[in-house]
């Protein structure tokens, strides 16, 4: 009897049901960057959590490099170069550093017409001289940085860089 005509009609929307179910889902979409990002810096994990609000399809993998366990090196990076700049991998194992991870995040949850704005001449220049300000402070900035005991080390940054 085919489903929904004659016999019990449960018993029909349960075969109806059973079928639903078999039906293979879509491999879950590839992400498009990974973020690497300090888990106890207040003002990153909240964009991160704005970030996975947004990121409905799946599009960005985000890892917590203070997270016990992590291995910076396993990345090719060391703990004071993570912490220097933000870092971000693509799929194919490019590591990008910057705004331009920020691009690929915001690119990755549709502001891809914004992204576009800030690569202009001039914009992009403002972009990377405002992100290399907050990055050197970005401690003190977020109240975790009450000396100067939390510079990298010169090799790390151009000049003194808070971590």
């Amino acid at each position: 009897v085919p489903v929904g005509e004659g016999g019990d009609k449960g018993a029909g929307r349960c075969a109806m049901a059973a079928t639903v179910q078999a039906v293979p889902t879509q491999p879950a979409v590839p992400h498009q960057v990974e973020a690497f990002y300090d888990g106890d810096c207040p003002l990153c994990t909240k964009e991160v959590a704005l970030l996975r609000g947004l990121d409905r399809h799946g599009r960005i993998r985000f890892t917590d490099f203070t997270a016990p366990g992590f291995d910076a090196a396993a990345v090719g990076l060391t703990h004071d170069e993570l912490m220097a700049r933000m870092h971000g991998r693509l799929p194919d194992g490019t590591l990008i550093e910057g705004v331009e991870v920020f691009r690929r995040l915001y690119a990755a949850v549709g502001f891809g017409p914004v992204v576009a704005l800030t690569r202009l001449p001039g914009l992009a220049q403002a972009c990377e001289a405002a992100y290399h300000l907050f990055a050197r402070n970005r401690l003190r900035l977020t109240g975790r940085c009450l000396d100067e005991a939390c510079a990298l080390p010169a090799s790390v940054g151009a000049e003194t860089t808070a971590h």
